[in-house]
């Protein structure tokens, strides 16, 4: 199935109920002129027709056109948009019907994609968007709970796929099996854990300095407004443990499972991102489009709250690094999805879920809400 680029959709199952408890208010055409980046940033738009957008992923890419592929939540399906010179060209429906298919990541002219306890394959996938193959299971012997069971997945340095397995519970002391980031093969054996203490990741990348993994973490709800927050954790070698139920953002025991182990039992995070702001997709950028300053920088999407009493987050944040990758301070990217009016009164309109570089040094922004794709251009003369 194809999109022809026509005005907002937002035809996707379940949204309707979540943005009245949300009290979300979509537009009919996507407003990006609300969106606020540095001097000399610009955003547009790439597309307004992926419902439900989540995680992204590169096809083959050459000489300014390939191919972005992109998961979805309720929605159900995986999108592949053709690209041209960083605007759409197209949008295809690869894959419908599937159980959270957030998750996608690319390899030698295959597309994988996490649906809840399964991992799919698609071979070819770039010449044969129109008339997609059938999906080749990878894996289907992954945890099912939906609460939490959304899959983040990307290739890492060793060739392995990674994946997050969240905690299927607000709080509570998982199995073996949830609470963590594990890899396998791109076969699907070979799994095993590589970090533990995890209440929810849907978002990590890999250092191209170091090659260490850095990840999102979503801390615990009903500690109140302004505890725990979420996280940005890095990974210095397999094993690690980040704390969770027993310690929240380093220093926080939890009240039901904070007296059975002391936070000096686990590694603390990189970077505490707020409470509640539901930071997402993350990615180092490498890129040569941003000024020289940028380029030791982490983005983080931050989806935005839903159980705080004056709502955070539905931003893109910028964490810099030294040149020993340590953080020296995070500030705002992209911000405008949550607007104010005169008297304070909050509205959302979208709500970003994931960041992907591409690499002519942009930086492309998917938005689950307003089911769309938004490009970050540094035009020099901020024009």
């Amino acid at each position: 199935m194809t999109f022809a680029l026509t005005p907002h959709r937002l035809a996707v199952a379940g949204v309707g109920m979540l943005l009245a408890l949300l009290a979300i208010a979509v537009p009919a055409a996507v407003p990006v002129e609300r969106l606020r980046a540095p001097p000399g940033f610009r955003v547009e738009l790439v597309t307004d027709a992926v419902p439900n957008a989540r995680a992204m992923t590169l096809g083959r890419y050459a000489d300014g056109r390939g191919v972005l592929y992109v998961g979805s939540m309720s929605a159900g399906n995986v999108y592949a948009v053709e690209l041209e010179q960083g605007r759409a060209r197209a949008v295809h429906t690869i894959a419908s019907g599937l159980a959270l298919p957030a998750g996608v990541a690319w390899r030698d002219g295959r597309l994988y994609v996490s649906a809840l306890s399964r991992i799919l394959r698609f071979d070819g996938i770039d010449d044969r968007l129109a008339n997609p193959p059938a999906a080749v299971v990878v894996n289907d012997r992954l945890p099912g709970e939906s609460h939490h069971g959304a899959k983040f997945i990307a290739f890492g340095p060793d060739g392995r796929l990674y994946f997050g397995v969240g905690a299927p519970c607000n709080v509570c002391k998982p199995d073996a099996r949830h609470g963590n980031l594990q890899r396998m093969n791109a076969d699907g054996s070979g799994v095993e854990v590589v970090a533990t203490g995890i209440r929810n990741s849907v978002g990590f990348d890999w250092n191209p300095a170091d090659r260490t993994l850095w990840f999102t973490d979503n801390g615990r709800d009903m500690l109140g407004d302004d505890v725990p927050s979420d996280e940005l954790n890095r990974l210095e070698k397999p094993g690690q443990d980040f704390g969770f139920p027993f310690c929240h953002q380093g220093d926080t025991p939890d009240p039901e499972f904070g007296s059975q182990r002391p936070c000096r039992d686990f590694t603390p995070p990189a970077v505490r991102l707020g409470a509640h702001v539901a930071a997402l997709g993350m990615r180092f950028y490498a890129g040569r489009q941003f000024p020289e300053t940028y380029r030791r920088s982490i983005f983080v999407a931050e989806h935005g709250s839903w159980n705080r009493s004056r709502k955070v987050g539905y931003r893109v944040v910028r964490i810099a690094l030294d040149a020993a990758g340590k953080v020296e301070r995070d500030e705002p990217f992209v911000e405008g999805w949550l607007q104010l009016d005169q008297v304070g009164r909050e509205s959302v309109w979208g709500r970003p879920a994931d960041v992907l570089p591409l690499p002519d040094g942009s930086l492309l922004i998917s938005d689950d809400t307003a089911g769309a794709i938004y490009r970050v251009v540094y035009t020099a003369g901020g024009g």
